[in-house]
């Protein structure tokens, strides 16, 4: 999966917990978006979080 290139949060790993008590190892996915950003006052598609989009730490392009 991929990782924001703002803050480079990615996939966490931990276990899953059923009612039974049973355990399973699970994933978190960090809700990543492939976006049109500014990078060095160039237009690059570059893979960002959307906390980071909602926190405009990213501005798009055109």
């Amino acid at each position: 999966m991929a990782k924001c290139e703002i803050c480079g949060k990615g996939t966490c790993f931990g276990i899953q917990v059923s009612h039974s008590h049973r355990r399973s190892n699970r994933t978190w996915k960090a809700n990543v978006r492939k976006v049109k950003a500014v990078v060095n006052g160039q237009a690059k598609k570059i893979n960002v979080c959307t906390k980071c989009l909602r926190s405009d730490k990213v501005t798009r392009a055109i």
